[in-house]
């Protein structure tokens, strides 16, 4: 089984651009209307832009994504957030640490989708037992 988000937006292109050029992302399948991104590393993950007025999507749904926060965990979120600033993407929560296990900003791509790129560090010791009681053995 494999799952990704498929996000409806006004400009594919400039979307597209935006997770290739600060995230690292692949095309996989192109076309003027839908772009199928794909990242090189393990463990691959896939995000696809479609044009949000395009004929395939139920007349009734077709605006761009909203409400919508996509999470990108990456080994340094400070580094990666001084390269988004210093490139003019524009952030919506500054660079903090959370007492749940992030260290995370949050910036909004082309198409006002908001993306959270997070890095993990050690919880506070209220939220430690949750990770716990998730744990997979």
């Amino acid at each position: 089984m494999n799952l990704y988000p498929v996000l409806g937006t006004a400009d594919v292109a400039a979307s597209s651009r935006f997770y290739r050029d600060h995230f690292g992302f692949e095309a996989a399948f192109e076309s003027d209307w839908y772009v199928s991104l794909r990242h090189p590393d393990p463990p691959h993950a896939e995000i696809a832009l479609l044009d949000a007025g395009h004929e395939t999507v139920p007349e009734a749904y077709r605006h761009t994504a909203r409400g919508v926060l996509v999470n990108i965990e990456v080994d340094d979120v400070d580094a990666l957030a001084a390269r988004l600033v210093a490139a003019g993407v524009p952030v919506v929560q500054s660079l903090r640490s959370e007492a749940f296990g992030q260290r995370h900003v949050i910036v909004r791509d082309p198409g006002g989708v908001l993306v959270d790129v997070i890095t993990e560090i050690p919880p506070a010791a209220e939220f430690a037992a949750a990770f716990e009681a998730g744990s997979v053995g």
